[in-house]
């Protein structure tokens, strides 16, 4: 995409309600992740990501690769975002409240990360951007591994880094 296709791409300023959503799985240091990345017109919107923890609830059949992202507004105001799929019978799964399953300060970060997808920044530039954070914490550069893996399936080069190894059933090990 050059940037005369970038500069007449269309900002949607109010998110709709639900958006088709891509699932994305991989491992990092022997830990499991899955990111949800949320699509508009076939292009990444939005993404949320975070460890797989039974206890919170983020477990999801491995044949799971699509979904809908759905924006959900509570009583008292607050939004929430859900996860709904189908299972192989045709029900509807819905896992509620992504925002609260996953670490602050991952949320955060993709919230940010969401921001710049949602007003059109080119993905191999967001992809380079989220790259060159300088994060501390071990934990929070092991995430940024694999928000990076999760957008470059969106990306010109579209592969994912060489030090990570991709399973057929959408994992990734380093």
């Amino acid at each position: 995409m050059d940037y005369q296709e970038i500069n007449k791409m269309e900002v949607t300023e109010v998110r709709p309600k639900e958006l088709e959503c891509d699932v994305v799985r991989f491992q990092n240091n022997k830990e499991k992740w899955v990111a949800f990345v949320g699509l508009l017109n076939n292009r990444p919107y939005e993404i949320f990501t975070g460890l797989q923890d039974d206890e919170e609830g983020i477990v999801l059949p491995k044949t799971v690769t699509k979904g809908k992202i759905i924006k959900q507004i509570n009583e008292d105001g607050t939004k929430r975002y859900d996860f709904q799929f189908e299972n192989r019978r045709g029900y509807k799964i819905t896992v509620e409240g992504l925002s609260e399953k996953f670490n602050p300060e991952c949320w955060n970060y993709a919230k940010l990360i969401s921001g710049v997808l949602r007003y059109g920044m080119p993905i191999d530039h967001v992809i380079k951007l989220v790259s060159s954070l300088d994060l501390r914490d071990e934990s929070i550069n092991t995430w940024k591994s694999g928000v990076v893996k999760a957008l470059k399936k969106y990306s010109s080069e579209g592969s994912a880094d060489e030090s990570m190894t991709e399973y057929p059933d959408g994992k990734v090990s380093d």
